[in-house]
């Protein structure tokens, strides 16, 4: 691995590099136990978590590697949390595996702090953060994103029968191949096993995507809050987030399944992921 060390300092942080690829850190820090893992080809550094991720390469097979514990630039924690926070979701990417998840290879205390090395994974990331793939992926054909959404629908139901709620679950969390169209669900690192409260008040997530419960102190957190998460997720992929019939590309029929499951009303929800796919298949 070349320049393990910053080059420069540079408008406030350290501009550093792993195999000739730049990052910004707030001080240095040694990634030279990422050579374990190949050859870095990409860097993930502007996340605000605490966390750092790296795209790497050996004999072939390619890493998604998600560290803890360098003094990223945009956060501005005690590591050492990060690390816990990071830690924390072991449990989950272990117990939780399906056909459209991020593969979990191994985690581990490495290079002073926590590492956890996923199978790398092909394709562009769904959320507005990342505006050039998001507008090609909302120009992709009904089909193939009704196949995205039968996908998500999949997992959802998935979860829910090891008791699992999605926390923090929103378009930034979905990847798709345009090559192989296969769809990819990239950070469940919030998801939460059952029985589950809203112990924040306003909890982690996108407010697009979350229920009112998210929002509510000591509130229940359940599949039916996930009810509303998938039907804010077809509002996502198929028409406006303000529920109108405005740009709706799917009948109107399928139109009120997602409305229904974006109801403020939790009673008036499908009760179950199972309930949504019946109902949102029957049409």
């Amino acid at each position: 691995m070349r320049n393990p060390i910053p080059t420069w300092y540079f408008k406030g942080y350290y501009l550093q590099y792993a195999d000739a690829v730049p990052f910004k850190l707030k001080s240095a820090f040694d990634f030279s136990f990422l050579s374990e893992y190949g050859t870095v080809f990409k860097v993930y550094d502007d996340q605000d978590s605490g966390n750092i991720c790296f795209g790497t390469e050996k004999d072939g097979q390619h890493y998604f590697i998600k560290f803890a514990g360098a003094p990223t630039e945009q956060y501005n924690g005690d590591p050492a949390d990060a690390i816990a926070r990071l830690k924390a979701t072991l449990p989950v990417y272990s117990e939780l595996q399906h056909a459209n998840l991020i593969e979990l290879v191994e985690a581990k205390d490495i290079g002073g702090g926590f590492a956890m090395v996923f199978k790398w994974a092909s394709g562009d990331c769904m959320g507005r953060m990342y505006p050039a793939a998001h507008r090609r992926f909302m120009q992709l054909p009904v089909d193939a994103k009704l196949k995205v959404f039968r996908d998500i629908l999949s997992f959802f139901e998935y979860i829910a029968s090891q008791n699992y709620v999605a926390i923090d679950f929103y378009d930034g969390s979905i990847m798709y191949d345009f090559e192989s169209g296969k769809t990819t669900i990239c950070d469940i690192d919030f998801f939460s096993k059952q029985p589950c409260s809203n112990d924040m008040g306003r909890m982690w997530g996108s407010s697009r995507f979350q229920s009112p419960e998210e929002f509510q102190l000591g509130a229940v957190i359940d599949e039916i809050t996930n009810v509303y998460t998938v039907g804010a997720t077809a509002f996502a992929l198929f028409g406006e987030y303000n529920r109108t019939r405005d740009k709706w590309q799917l009948r109107d029929e399928l139109f009120e399944v997602a409305a229904k499951a974006v109801s403020d009303d939790r009673t008036k929800r499908q009760q179950s992921i199972r309930q949504f796919i019946d109902e949102w298949r029957n049409y």
